[in-house]
């Protein structure tokens, strides 16, 4: 009877770890709707988008490609985000609720961090060639601390479309009622105002 328990535990587990990744192909690739596969050639595979990306100036900016920008993603679990910080600029707090992040430096000094449900940080600094892993749904950050060299990076992706959940965003511009705000946070709605402010609608 323990063994018949444990089976089933075991068959329940795997059913729920299959939910939580991204659908198992059962081609050797996903064949948009309405598409011949036989009329598909090697432009299907091929994205452009990143050839000239930059952040702008003073900012930091990303470039991602998911399943929604480059199709040929559906199903195979994978997905890309080049990433610019200009001097001085932060990646804010964040979390990829459906997949891993494998983050490498291309260029410059980026200091980095993650911080666990038991809420204890893991932080580094990453140089040029330099890879960081942040695990699927854990808060996390990056930030240039450089006044003059701006860095580069490609992160990599568990997933085809991994979603990102911006902490400040959703927190202080997602309407939340700023009675649970003022309450979570303990501070004055004047300082709740300082917070919102960036992510009101511009009129």
């Amino acid at each position: 009877m323990a063994a018949m328990k444990l089976v089933a535990a075991l068959a329940l587990a795997t059913i729920l770890s299959v939910h939580a990744r991204d659908p198992e192909l059962t081609t050797d690739f996903s064949v948009p709707p309405g598409v011949n596969a036989s009329t598909i050639t090697g432009e299907y595979f091929t994205f452009t988008g990143l050839r000239d990306f930059a952040a702008p100036p003073g900012m930091f900016g990303s470039k991602k490609v998911t399943q929604i920008e480059f199709p040929a993603l559906t199903g195979l679990g994978v997905g890309v985000t080049l990433l610019e910080y200009k001097p001085m600029t932060l990646n804010p707090p964040h979390t990829h609720p459906r997949g891993t992040e494998l983050l490498y430096v291309l260029a410059g000094t980026l200091d980095v961090g993650l911080v666990d449900s038991a809420n204890k940080l893991y932080a580094a600094t990453l140089r040029k060639g330099d890879l960081f892993v942040f695990p699927q749904g854990l808060v996390h950050f990056q930030i240039n601390k450089s006044s003059k060299k701006p860095v580069r990076a490609l992160s990599a992706f568990g997933s085809s479309n991994a979603g990102t959940i911006s902490l400040p965003r959703n927190l202080f511009g997602s309407g939340i009622d700023d009675a649970v705000l003022l309450s979570a946070f303990k501070i004055t709605a004047e300082e709740l105002k300082v917070l919102e402010a960036p992510f009101m609608p511009v009129m």
